[in-house]
């Protein structure tokens, strides 16, 4: 009975999320290190993510312009606003440069087609 609960508690947590076969430790790190931003739904319509100006990543021209060796970078070594103050933490030393694409791929999926 347990892994039943589970399975239709993950099932219903994936359905929010975007359709793409993602690993669950993916979902994770986007949630932990990304979602606060970026929203869960990938619209950046949260308090941090009005604050910031971030792009709506379920637009897929926003996405199209992604470049991925940008957003690598972006995510390796943060991101600082024109007066030097950091407004996106880098990544180097919390996730695998692995972790770090994965995020990438997972982020566009949010492109609604």
């Amino acid at each position: 009975m347990k892994p039943r609960l589970i399975l239709i508690a993950a099932t219903s947590f994936a359905l929010a999320l975007p359709t793409l076969a993602a690993d669950p430790a993916v979902i994770a790190n986007y949630t932990k290190h990304c979602a606060s931003c970026h929203g869960k739904d990938g619209t950046g319509k949260t308090t941090m993510g009005k604050k910031l100006s971030v792009k709506d990543l379920t637009d897929a021209k926003v996405v199209a312009d992604i470049k991925d060796d940008v957003a690598l970078k972006n995510l390796k070594e943060g991101v600082k606003d024109s007066g030097g103050k950091e407004i996106k933490k880098p990544f180097t030393g919390k996730l695998s440069e692995a972790d770090m694409k994965a995020l990438i791929e997972y982020a566009k999926s949010f492109a609604k087609k």
